[in-house]
């Protein structure tokens, strides 16, 4: 291993951590349990799913590309001492993950934090139409937004104007905007942050709670890259336990659950009785009649693995501190959260997100995790053009060793190579500001549309969403301006070795959806 650990994490305002470990029915796995009691009884299956929870006939194949046990818990939904009734085996999971948490009621979902966004706005627009968002907001909740028809204003967050990455909002920011939004007769009937960010900046999650309370309005956190917080003593805490309303966990990031599950929590706040009808509205609306077993069956197992895991969750945690210490042995390699102090909007570091700063290797961010896909099999979360970040699985021990030797020997062949590895770094433009809202989004998505070239898009109106991934953030929403330098953006991102922009109409984004002048 690495050598001894040292924490990078800034913790100025850390909470008592949670005592959902000491809990011995933070053992149990009630839904679990049910489903493999049902396959013990070696069930003849005359219903959904086709398979039948067998390899026989048309599942032979299906049966050797994941296995026979995924088949036979694949259990469709509306089943006796499984799901049905208020003291079924879900229903007693999905209270010990509200306990797990420190919340009020919690939700499993089967569509991801994609999800749990769409069901965030579509509850609070019953509590009025204005809500104030960070405008860093993942996609889904621009989705979310159109859908339920909300009149969005933004606050922005702090950003490294470097390394063009978001952060979070300080309650100073939010109070500020939220009196703007007064002034403006428009005041804030939700409020929507992010934390942590997609590099593992934390916010003030309970001074943001207070200011958004003392303005009459619930605080929705998007906990997704959280979902590991509040189980050991060096992690940040649950937002929920904080005084977060609504929050939105994507569990299978780093929680262990299979990926598209996902939790929504709802906090034990002054919104909770107006709020608790509203979301489970919203959740029956945006939710599958099919939702997987195992997707659900995996969220009671991770509740359980983290609740009960704080020894093994510790061990990732040292992990990722030695490989921080290791980095900065080299002064090739810097660790950005080193200088999240910086920022006032940052009160805590997720020690489990290791953003790494390649700007003095002479490789961009892109060219280095390309390589190491390409060379060493080895798979980080994102790159930027001076950074990639990479991230450990609560309870997981990768051969962060390993990934250090193939860091070095691709900046080290780097040098044989210098204008292939930096070709893209003088040409990559910096995170644009977002254009001037014009219309409502729900406005703009529905109107009369027509594609035009890019270069044409310049100073329309969108009709789109788009959002270059990672990380997911839109760049530009329904109803916004489409600016030259998001434009610029947009096509540097899909240019990319492995940029993306979600939204668009063409992978190049040659052309741009706006509406009728």
């Amino acid at each position: 291993m690495l050598l001894s650990s040292e924490s990078a994490t800034i913790d100025r305002s850390r909470p008592l951590p949670s005592s959902a470990s000491t809990d011995l029915r933070q053992w149990e796995t009630p839904y679990a349990d049910a489903l493999e009691r049902h396959v013990a009884r070696g069930p003849i299956q005359l219903m959904v799913p086709g398979h039948g929870g067998n390899d026989l006939g048309l599942s032979a194949r299906l049966a050797d590309f994941i296995g026979t046990r995924p088949l036979e818990l694949d259990v469709p939904m509306l089943m006796d001492d499984i799901d049905l009734g208020d003291g079924s085996p879900l229903s007693r999971s999905l209270d010990l993950a509200a306990e797990a948490w420190g919340a009020r009621r919690t939700w499993f979902l089967t569509g991801g934090a994609s999800q749990a966004n769409r069901v965030a706005a579509l509850a609070v627009r019953s509590l009025g139409a204005n809500i104030l968002s960070q405008r860093s907001a993942h996609s889904s909740f621009s989705d979310g937004i159109l859908s339920a028809g909300l009149a969005p204003a933004f606050v922005l967050p702090s950003v490294d104007l470097h390394h063009g990455i978001a952060h979070g909002v300080s309650p100073a920011a939010l109070d500020a905007a939220l009196d703007a939004a007064e002034r403006e007769g428009r005041p804030a009937d939700a409020v929507y942050v992010i934390s942590p960010s997609y590099f593992g900046s934390v916010a003030d999650v309970a001074g943001l709670a207070r200011v958004a309370h003392a303005h009459g309005a619930p605080l929705i956190v998007d906990g997704a890259w959280g979902p590991h917080f509040g189980f050991h003593p060096d992690l940040p805490e649950s937002p929920a336990r904080l005084g977060a309303d609504l929050v939105v966990s994507s569990t299978h990031k780093l929680g262990g659950s299979l990926t598209q599950s996902a939790m929504l929590h709802l906090g034990d706040g002054p919104f909770a009785d107006r709020l608790e009808p509203l979301i489970e509205r919203a959740v029956a609306m945006t939710a599958s009649t099919s939702s997987s077993a195992l997707l659900l069956g995996s969220l009671d197992i991770a509740r359980h693995s983290l609740a009960t895991g704080e020894d093994l969750i510790g061990r990732s945690i040292a992990a990722a501190d030695a490989f921080r210490a290791a980095l900065r042995e080299d002064p090739r390699f810097a660790v950005l959260s080193d200088g999240f102090g910086a920022f006032d909007d940052i009160v805590g570091t997720d020690p489990l997100r290791i953003p790494i700063d390649v700007s003095a290797t002479g490789v961009t961010g892109h060219w280095l995790r390309q390589r190491l896909i390409d060379v060493d099999a080895i798979f980080v979360e994102m790159s930027t053009a001076t950074s990639i970040v990479a991230l450990i699985g609560a309870g997981k021990t990768p051969d962060l060793d390993a990934t250090l030797r193939a860091l070095v020997a691709a900046v080290e062949s780097a040098e044989a190579d210098a204008e292939r590895a930096t070709e893209d770094a003088a040409h990559f433009p910096a995170l644009p500001a977002s254009g001037r809202l014009r219309m409502l989004p729900r406005d703009a998505f529905f109107a009369d549309t027509e594609l035009v070239p890019a270069a044409e898009a310049v100073g329309r109106i969108s009709a789109d969403s788009l959002a270059a991934y990672p990380p997911g953030i839109p760049n530009v929403i329904p109803g916004e301006e489409i600016t030259a330098e998001t434009v610029a953006f947009l096509q540097a991102v899909a240019a990319s070795p492995s940029g993306y922009v979600r939204g668009a109409v063409d992978s190049r984004v040659a052309h741009m959806r706006v509406t009728r002048d």
